[in-house]
């Protein structure tokens, strides 16, 4: 990556287009390369424009791979937009291997430890929390209840309450205050009080992930989540769990239980199962349950903390409101720790299949062996024929927030959402909901959807997440705590309450990426440690959303 001028950026020496660095009018003149033109169009930041004339079908190369290609013909200097850009990738096929990497200099952590919970599977969690969880919807009502009767008089309900708003406005409604008054009234509730009563001072919260699934769709849906719920149940994070069944459902107990036992064949954690067409009542159901899960609080609590290797850290990669300075910066500075953290033995997953689109080729040809570039080539291509059958595809992926900053087709999208995977070879390929059992950088199928791909990387193990925004995403995790970057300073700046590191820096010249990789990696290991609360884990932000395996992009 080499900048010719500090307002614009050449991201790859094969690329012929160029990424404003800020806003840049019309009639700008560029001096790129021995030459020298005016802008066309004004080029907000984030934007690309072409370093020379393109003709109509060219084909247009950003990171050094094909991302679109022009519809119309889009002259020196004008701005590449939906209307004359069209999304293309380059074919994949099986490649030789390329295993070689320059491997990062570990010095600065080689030594270093996290304080975590130590499971008897030999994985250590960076928190310890218990789970409650429907196998079927049915269940969600009754999850509700015990969520109701534990959160609070445990000591879990966050701070965080907007009822003293509410308060003030009943008070000024009462009063005969008009709406416009009501709307424009300064309300300044009580200062909040930090919550000092938790019982259970080594559990670090009770989580209920409520869903839509179980039943009524298809097996294949009802056997995955079975799979991913497991993942949850057997998950460092978790000390233990309760799981409520209604008996009919297509998701059954047994299916469970198979999939945790392939997971964690010696499983000893405390697990309270019960099903509510065996017990009877309800009220039965609830005061078992609620009996149950305490005298499992009683157990998980004894478990404390202890130095850990970083080696046992599994840190989901995530992207999502991503702008078009998400490849050129936070995407990059998270390469960066994932090669560290590969380099020192621990593991990393890259998801979010659609957003692989058109970098296929260097993936398949960075995995280990045969069979596992196999594996990748074909989910992709069953994922992609899946989408297209249902009258969509991967080129569809962009949100509208993303083509608005800059990223108008998929492969360009998919070029900067890559780049967070490093340059490591690729040890496995997992499709959802499977388990991560190596060390290395590891492929996991799984849609774009942030919310989606986040549930479904904790599922496989990731103890912390590292989810890179351009545009501002509040997604969390019930269980691993999911650390914000951003990837431009204004949107750090805008939306403090819900990032926690800014990458903008490297856009402003003021850091680099192994610079600012090196300070991510620092915090990561102060979370992992219970030293600091990520923004989403403050917020309580426990988005939970299993994929149905229908079409999600």
């Amino acid at each position: 990556m080499s900048t010719q001028k500090e307002t614009y950026l050449k991201i790859h020496p094969h690329d012929n287009v160029l990424v404003a660095l800020q806003d840049l009018e019309q009639g700008t003149v560029i001096t790129f390369d021995g030459q020298t033109f005016p802008l066309v169009n004004k080029v907000a930041a984030k934007h690309k424009f072409a370093i020379n004339t393109l003709a109509a079908n060219q084909e247009i190369y950003m990171y050094g791979v094909l991302v679109g290609k022009a519809s119309a013909t889009i002259p020196q200097g004008g701005l590449l937009t939906t209307e004359n850009v069209y999304h293309a990738a380059d074919g994949f096929r099986l490649g030789e291997r390329k295993l070689d990497w320059h491997k990062p200099d570990t010095g600065k952590f080689d030594g270093k430890t996290f304080m975590g919970y130590h499971r008897a599977d030999g994985s250590v969690g960076t928190a310890n929390y218990w789970v409650v969880v429907p196998l079927v919807f049915c269940e969600n009502r009754n999850i509700n209840v015990l969520k109701e009767a534990l959160v609070d008089k445990l000591g879990y309900k966050k701070a965080k309450s907007y009822e003293g708003d509410v308060e003030q406005l009943m008070e000024l409604y009462q009063a005969g205050k008009s709406v416009e008054e009501i709307l424009n009234a300064d309300i300044n509730p009580a200062e909040e009080k930090a919550n000092s009563k938790r019982l259970f001072k080594n559990i670090d919260g009770i989580k209920f992930l409520n869903h839509s699934l179980g039943c009524g769709g298809t097996r294949e849906d009802s056997d995955a989540l079975c799979g991913l719920i497991a993942g949850y149940i057997t998950h460092p994070n978790v000390a233990g769990a309760t799981v409520l069944s209604l008996g009919c459902q297509h998701a059954q107990v047994s299916i469970l239980q198979a999939e945790i036992a392939k997971r964690d064949p010696n499983f000893n954690k405390p697990l309270v199962i019960l099903e509510q067409q065996k017990v009877g009542t309800e009220n039965e159901l609830l005061k078992q349950a609620l009996k149950q899960t305490f005298a499992g609080l009683v157990k998980a609590n004894e478990t404390v903390r202890q130095p850990a290797p970083l080696s046992k850290l599994c840190i989901g990669l995530e992207c999502g409101g991503s702008d078009g300075f998400s490849g050129i910066s936070a995407n990059p500075a998270l390469g960066y720790v994932s090669d560290v953290l590969v380099a020192m033995g621990g593991s990393v997953i890259l998801a979010e299949f659609p957003e692989l689109c058109g970098v296929e080729q260097e993936l398949s040809d960075r995995c280990v062996d045969v069979d596992t570039a196999n594996r990748f080539m074909h989910l992709m291509t069953t994922y992609n024929a899946r989408a297209e059958a249902d009258g969509s595809g991967f080129y569809a992926n962009p949100s509208p927030g993303n083509i608005r900053d800059g990223l108008i087709t998929d492969a360009i999208k998919s070029a900067g959402a890559a780049k967070k995977g490093g340059t490591s070879p690729v040890t496995a390929v997992l499709d959802y909901p499977e388990k991560v059992t190596k060390p290395g950088l590891n492929l996991l199928c799984t849609p774009g959807s942030d919310v989606e791909s986040t549930t479904a990387e904790v599922g496989s193990g990731a103890n912390i997440v590292l989810f890179t925004t351009g545009l501002g995403t509040p997604t969390g995790n019930p269980i691993a705590p999911v650390i914000k970057l951003s990837t431009n300073t204004a949107m750090y700046q805008r939306m403090p309450d819900i990032i926690d590191i800014n990458c903008g820096t490297i856009i402003e010249g003021s850091e680099t990426i192994s610079e600012a990789g090196e300070r991510i990696l620092d915090y990561v290991i102060k979370v992992a440690s219970g030293e600091a609360e990520p923004k989403s884990v403050k917020l309580g932000q426990d988005d939970f959303i299993p994929w149905k395996r229908g079409v999600s992009l």
